[in-house]
C-alpha cells in the first residue's frame, strides 16, 4: 500500500508556490545530483508543452530510445507523472523514492520540488537514455530548470500566471526564456513581436540557436490533412497527426523542430519512426473523445489562449447542440475564458473541480449568463456529468473544460476501466 507516502506528498501542497532553485538544488545535490546522470529536453510555454513533451516521448520510444516522461499535473493518479516507456511508475517504486527524498530533505520544499526529485530519481535509476520534462510554472525558476538538457521547446507564450511571471507579455516571455541554455538551440511557435524580441534576444546572449515555427520550421497541410515539414536536420512528408484540434499542428511543428535538432546531436531517430510517433501518440484529457451518442469531449483549456483553441476546434467537429460542463481555478482569467466558450453553448452547467483553488460555480453563474441563458449550477462535477448526458440527444457534443482537475474528476465515469497510463504507442 502506497497511501501513508502519498498522504505525506500531498501534505506538501500546503507550502503553495514558491519560485526559485535554492532549495531544489541542494536537495538534489543531498540525493547524489540524479539529473546530471541522463539526457534530457525542456518543454515550456503557456499550452500544448504537454502534447509536445508526449509527441516527443512516442517518437524518440519509436525510435528505440528508453525514454522517460515527466508532465504535471496528474488526471487520476499521481503515478502518471512520472513515466519510463509510456509507464506510470510502479506504486512500489514511488513508495520507496518518497521515502528516499523525504529522508534527504533537511528544509522545507513544495509540492512540484519534492516531485521532480522523484521523477529525476525513477529516471536515473532505470537508466533512461532521455529524459522529456515539461515545466512546470515559467520557467527560470521552475524546479525542472536545473538539467543541461540537449535543447529547449518554448511552444508558446501567453497571458497567464500573472501573479508569479508579471503583469506584462513581455515579462512572461522573459520568465519562459530562462530555460534557453547557453549554446543549445531553442525551439517555438510564438509569433508576437514582444515575444520573439525576448527569445532572439535571450539567444543572441547565450549563444543559441532560435528556431522558430514558420520560419526556420516549416509545416504545411496536404489536401488530405496530413503534413510535410522541413526543419534543420529534418524533412518528412506525409505526417499524420493522432492528436486533435487545429492548434496541434503548431505543437507538431515543434516537436519535428525538436527532432531535426536531435539528429544533429546524434539522436538516430528515422522517418518511420516520427511517423509512427506522431499517429500513436495519445495524450488524455486534451482534445479527448472519450464518447459517441451522445459525443463527450474532454479539454483542460484552463486559460483563454487555450480556451480559444476548444473554441476554434469545436467548429471542425459535427453536432447539433453543445452541452459545457465547465469548472475553473480561481487563479485563472476565468472571465476570458467564459467569454470565448459560453456563447457557443447552448446549456451550461457550472460545477467545482475538485482543488482548493477552485471558484465556487455561483461566482462564474453571474458572468456566464451575460453570454448565455442556459446556465445552470451542479457543485459535485460527477453529478454535473451526469446531468448533462442525461439531458443530451444521441447526435449532441457534451464538452467538460476549464481544468484538468474537472477533467480528471469525470473521466473514469467515462472509462473506469483504464488505469493511469497516458501515453500508448
Amino acid at each position: 500500500m502506497i497511501e501513508e507516502p502519498l498522504n505525506y506528498l500531498d501534505s506538501l501542497k500546503s507550502a503553495g508556490i514558491r519560485p526559485g532553485l535554492g532549495p531544489v538544488r541542494r536537495l538534489l545535490k543531498r540525493l547524489g545530483s540524479p539529473q546530471d546522470r541522463f539526457r534530457s529536453i525542456l518543454v515550456g510555454g503557456t499550452n500544448g508543452k504537454g502534447s509536445i513533451a508526449s509527441s516527443l516521448a512516442c517518437v524518440l520510444q519509436a525510435a528505440g530510445y528508453r525514454t522517460g516522461l515527466y508532465t504535471s499535473p496528474h488526471l487520476v493518479d499521481f503515478r502518471e507523472r512520472i513515466r519510463l516507456g509510456g509507464v506510470p511508475i510502479p506504486g512500489e517504486d514511488l513508495k520507496a523514492l518518497i521515502r528516499q527524498v523525504r529522508g534527504a530533505a533537511q528544509e522545507e520544499v513544495t509540492y512540484f520540488e519534492f516531485s521532480t526529485a522523484l521523477a529525476f530519481l525513477h529516471f536515473a535509476a532505470s537508466p533512461v537514455d532521455v529524459a522529456i520534462l515539461e515545466v512546470g510554472m515559467g520557467g527560470r525558476l521552475d524546479a525542472t530548470n536545473v538539467v543541461r538538457p540537449e535543447l529547449s521547446v518554448i511552444s508558446n507564450v501567453a497571458m497567464d500566471h500573472t501573479e508569479h511571471l508579471g503583469p506584462r507579455l513581455a515579462d512572461i516571455a522573459r520568465e519562459k526564456a530562462g530555460i534557453i541554455k547557453t549554446g543549445r538551440a531553442c525551439v517555438t511557435a510564438a509569433r508576437q513581436a514582444v515575444v520573439l524580441e525576448v527569445l532572439e534576444t535571450t539567444c543572441r546572449r547565450r549563444r543559441a540557436r532560435l528556431l522558430r515555427v514558420g520560419r526556420e520550421i516549416r509545416v504545411r497541410s496536404r489536401p488530405d490533412g496530413a503534413l510535410d515539414c522541413t526543419a534543420p536536420g529534418l524533412a518528412v512528408r506525409e505526417l499524420s497527426l493522432s492528436l486533435r484540434g487545429g492548434h496541434q499542428r503548431e505543437n507538431a511543428a515543434c516537436v519535428l523542430g525538436a527532432l531535426g535538432v536531435l539528429r544533429e546531436r546524434g539522436f538516430l531517430i528515422g522517418d518511420e519512426a516520427v511517423r509512427e510517433g506522431l499517429s500513436g501518440v495519445r495524450w488524455e484529457g486534451r482534445m479527448e473523445m472519450v464518447g459517441m451518442r451522445p459525443a463527450v469531449l474532454l479539454d483542460g483549456a484552463h486559460n483563454p489562449a487555450g480556451a480559444a483553441a476548444l473554441a476554434k476546434a469545436l467548429g471542425g467537429i459535427g453536432y447539433r447542440r453543445l452541452i459545457l460542463v465547465l469548472g475553473v481555478l480561481a487563479d485563472k482569467n476565468w472571465k476570458g475564458m467564459l467569454r470565448r466558450l459560453v456563447p457557443r453553448a447552448h446549456r451550461v452547467i457550472l460545477t467545482r473541480p475538485p482543488e482548493d483553488r477552485a471558484l465556487a460555480p455561483r461566482i462564474l453563474a453571474g458572468e456566464a449568463r451575460r453570454w448565455n441563458r442556459n446556465v445552470e449550477i451542479v457543485d459535485d462535477p460527477r453529478q454535473a456529468m451526469r446531468a448533462a448526458l442525461q439531458g443530451a440527444g444521441r447526435s449532441d457534443l457534451v464538452c467538460v473544460a476549464g481544468s484538468l482537475y474537472l477533467v480528471g474528476a469525470v473521466r473514469p465515469l467515462m472509462i473506469p476501466s483504464k488505469g493511469p497510463g497516458l501515453v500508448e504507442t
